[in-house]
């Protein structure tokens, strides 16, 4: 039997060195994808994007926590010092979101407030599920009016209060769908009802930013635009971090549970 045994200063793969394939693990894949989606956002609204050794910082420039994502990229040596850093580059007036695909110990002594462990939540290729019925007409937002349309139903169904201030056009800005992102609004009666996100990288499909109105909840809106989302490059996995509410409506739609994230705000 050969033994599992490493030599004598031979270097033993962690799965988080910054020059491995993405495809080393799918949690790997999904920290590489939700990185770009920050750098997404962030570039489309004329942000600041840090990046650092253990984590990312996208700041978009308003002081909405769901604007501004930090992600920790690799299991920290020092919880504290990356705690540090992250509240340090948001400054005193910007709330931030930060996720965490690891355990993390107490961080509410550097200033964050735990909201809670969603699960990221995989739907492989290979899932045969159908498509979700509804009498919402599904668009992809290609111009500025259905941009700020979607927009609209993000921050009033989602909902985002503190984005309610912003111009019109400030979050979706046109050039956010020139790369990778793809946005889809659902209308009823020619009303914008619902709306989800995709963004295509490290090989997989994110899934975001799926908000209904309440007034079209129960008619299947948010599973067919999450459904829209899913598929929209049907031929790679696609992967979502999800509420507790959203868990069942992801499931029908074949999504597995892999791991539980963990995800603090910068208040």
């Amino acid at each position: 039997m050969t033994s599992m045994l490493p030599e004598q200063g031979e270097y033993l793969t962690t799965g988080w060195e910054r020059d491995l394939d993405p495809a080393d693990s799918l949690v790997r894949q999904g920290v590489d994808a939700h990185v770009s989606w920050a750098r997404a956002l962030t570039t489309a609204a004329r942000g600041r994007f840090v990046e650092a050794d253990a984590f990312c910082a996208g700041f978009g420039g308003g002081a909405s926590a769901l604007l501004n994502w930090a992600i920790v990229t690799r299991p920290p040596e020092r919880w504290g010092a990356v705690a540090e850093a992250i509240v340090e580059a948001y400054g005193p007036d910007a709330s931030a979101v930060v996720v965490s695909p690891f355990p993390t110990p107490d961080l509410s002594p550097y200033g964050l407030g735990l909201v809670g462990h969603p699960p990221f939540m995989l739907r492989p290729t290979s899932t045969v599920t159908e498509a979700p019925r509804t009498t919402v007409e599904v668009r992809e937002a290609l111009d500025r009016d259905a941009l700020m349309a979607a927009e609209r139903v993000l921050v009033e169904g989602y909902p985002m209060p503190d984005m309610a201030d912003l111009p019109p056009g400030d979050f979706y800005r046109p050039d956010v769908v020139d790369g990778t992102t793809r946005v889809f609004v659902g209308y009823a009666d020619g009303e914008a009802v619902a709306t989800a996100a995709a963004h295509s990288a490290a090989g997989l499909t994110v899934v975001e930013n799926v908000a209904v109105l309440g007034s079209a909840r129960g008619r299947g809106a948010g599973a067919a635009l999450t459904w829209a989302a899913t598929t929209a490059w049907p031929e790679q996995p696609a992967v979502l971090i999800a509420s507790d509410d959203g868990q069942p409506v992801y499931e029908r739609l074949g999504y597995l549970r892999v791991v539980r994230w963990t995800c603090w705000v910068k208040p």
